[in-house]
């Protein structure tokens, strides 16, 4: 299935990109016909009917884009479905047990009271006296 869905992937790249060209080739509605391909190159390219051809071209890829998304949609769900059996649930994770003593729970520490009054300073007893 993983094949399938690698070939349809790589054909949504190349369709996606033809796209893109075939859209960029268009004629604007407002102006004199500066594409991608330089205006009157398309014509030449294509003839008197360019316009009939790339609307034509641009709608058959459109529709070949959604429908090759359609399908790689559907077959990652399929994918999905049938890979490991069905109904799969998450996994659960068990938490590991607690080894010793459960932990104390955390507390700010204690801090002593400011004093208000800062404390006095006497002098020294023998400060004055000479020898």
């Amino acid at each position: 299935m993983s094949v399938l869905i690698t070939i349809f992937s790589v054909l949504l790249c190349f369709v996606s990109l033809t796209l893109i060209l075939l859209v960029l080739m268009q004629k604007a509605k407002s102006d004199g016909g500066v594409a991608a391909m330089g205006g009157g190159m398309a014509e030449s390219t294509f003839g008197a009917e360019t316009g009939n051809v790339l609307a034509t071209g641009t709608r058959n890829v459109t529709i070949a884009f959604f429908v090759l998304s359609l399908a790689l949609y559907l077959a990652n769900i399929y994918q999905d479905k049938h890979r490991g059996g069905g109904d799969e649930k998450l996994p659960t994770i068990n938490a590991p047990a607690h080894v010793g003593a459960p932990m104390a729970p955390l507390t700010a520490p204690a801090v002593a009271p400011a004093t208000t009054k800062p404390a006095a300073t006497t002098p020294a007893p023998d400060a004055g006296k000479k020898p």
